[in-house]
């Protein structure tokens, strides 16, 4: 290969790793393999956190909006009860009833103009009883406009019979209610609040939200429905919330209570146990990435300082020959660079084919991926930087050592 033309440190520093050609080989490999490894797990982890993520929230808002809870009653002490208090009263938890957020509206309408934010869905819920024949279940409603709700909610996939639009006479239910009160696509059933008004109204679609609880529990009317049901004219008892960013929606969520001053819990909060799994697999990804950066440095530079012996009376030669200390330096800082740029190169190679041999092997049992991989640009980018930096820095210490090489030491050996 004629290199006459690269920059003299650079036709050096070919000619050493050439010379060198075994060593260099294994710690190609060596890096190579790191960089697979952290290509292929970074992709893995990255894929089944999404998987998670969109399982868990497709089936629920980023944030939600809920009315304020009733403040509790100082109730006066009853003398003849004996009950003795510091303050003379008695502090009673009031019963929440189903209520209605404030100008809920004017609160959605400057939800929505905020950047961050996506959806805004008004929901007014509450509990039930349904009713057929001899048969009751207890229920939760979500009183929904289909059209804002299932922009958050996709039903798409989940709907097994029937259809997902409602009419004021109709309903959503889940599959296992469907089983226990024995219903179809078209069959009545009657609803009942606590208030005691009660609506008929007939199944417009059977779902399955994958879970065996909200399949017995969940169902979907539409919304003013849901407000002549329990009373609430008008009204709404949350709003649903998405987000852009997933991971931002704590920080969205209190900057929606200081501008509108209603409660606004984010999936976060209410799913911390979930939060906590996602945020160790990132933290267990980085973990691996070091370790692994750190194995291939120390690779590097432990093959370099092999080199500087190698190559001492080389360089006490060059030396002697009028070449700088900074030259020497650099000749050895672009072998790390070199090796791990190479070893990056076929790192990628090796962590995209494991990629595609994990899509291919990994299948749900209808044939399906267990769950999509994306094969990021950045990631590669980001890996073969990273792997050129690390090869540069374990250079360092070596190339450091053979700048201070004496030249007549180096050449007597």
């Amino acid at each position: 290969m004629n290199i006459t033309w690269l920059p003299f440190e650079w036709i050096v520093a070919v000619r050493f790793l050439r010379e060198g050609r075994l060593q260099t080989l294994f710690i190609l490999g060596a890096v190579a393999i790191g960089v697979g490894v952290i290509v292929f797990m970074s992709a893995l982890l990255a894929g089944l956190q999404s998987n998670f993520i969109r399982r868990v929230l497709s089936a629920q808002a980023h944030i939600q909006l809920l009315p304020s809870p009733e403040a509790p009653r100082a109730l006066r002490r009853d003398e003849a009860s004996g009950v003795q208090t510091t303050l003379g009263s008695i502090i009673q938890a009031p019963l929440q009833r189903v209520r209605s957020i404030d100008q809920w509206q004017s609160v959605a309408a400057q939800i929505r103009a905020m950047p961050d934010v996506m959806v805004v869905a008004p929901v007014a819920g509450g509990s039930a009883l349904a009713v057929r024949g001899s048969a009751s279940r207890s229920i939760s409603i979500a009183g929904i406009d289909p059209v804002d709700y299932f922009r958050i909610v996709d039903m798409s996939d989940k709907i097994v019979r029937g259809t997902s639009r409602l009419s004021s006479t109709e309903i959503l239910i889940g599959t296992e209610l469907a089983s226990d009160l024995g219903l179809g696509v078209g069959d009545k059933l009657r609803v009942s609040a606590a208030g005691g008004v009660a609506i008929t109204l007939s199944v417009a679609g059977i779902m399955d939200l994958g879970n065996k609880g909200a399949n017995q529990r969940v169902t979907y009317i539409a919304l003013h429905s849901a407000q002549s049901l329990f009373g609430l004219p008008g009204g709404v008892t949350s709003l649903e919330v998405t987000v852009r960013d997933v991971y931002a929606a704590q920080t969205i969520a209190q900057r929606i209570t200081r501008l509108t001053g209603v409660q606004a819990d984010s999936w976060i909060t209410s799913s911390a146990q979930f939060f906590a799994a996602v945020s160790a697999q990132t933290l267990a990804n980085r973990a691996i990435r070091f370790f692994v950066a750190l194995s291939v440095a120390f690779g590097i530079a432990s093959v370099l300082v092999v080199s500087v012996v190698q190559k001492s009376r080389e360089i006490g030669i060059l030396r002697a020959m009028g070449i700088s200390r900074g030259q020497i330096m650099r000749v050895f800082l672009l072998q790390g660079g070199l090796l791990g740029l190479g070893g990056a190169v076929l790192g990628c190679l090796i962590g995209a084919a494991a990629l595609l041999a994990w899509q291919g092997y990994a299948r749900n049992p209808d044939g399906t991926p267990l769950f999509a991989l994306e094969f990021d640009p950045v990631l590669f980018a980001t890996a073969l930087l990273l792997a050129c930096i690390t090869g540069i820095g374990a250079a360092y210490a070596p190339s450091l050592r053979a700048a201070r090489l004496d030249p007549v030491v180096a050449i007597r050996g």
